[in-house]
């Protein structure tokens, strides 16, 4: 198995969630903080996906 990088768009995606949740953590935003850990998760989900499947 080998992987492979992620599509721009994907990439981009997983990087606003990532932030999102970095930035939700450190300063009292009312949806984003509530959800930070979510966010950033999913952020790094979404880039293991794409470096794992092929074309996604």
């Amino acid at each position: 198995m080998k992987p492979s990088a992620p599509k721009k768009n994907l990439w981009i995606v997983a990087l606003i969630l990532g932030i999102l949740g970095i930035v939700g953590h450190f300063a009292h935003i009312q949806y984003i903080s509530q959800y930070s850990f979510e966010l950033l998760l999913g952020g790094f989900v979404l880039l293991a996906l794409g470096t794992t499947l092929k074309g996604f």
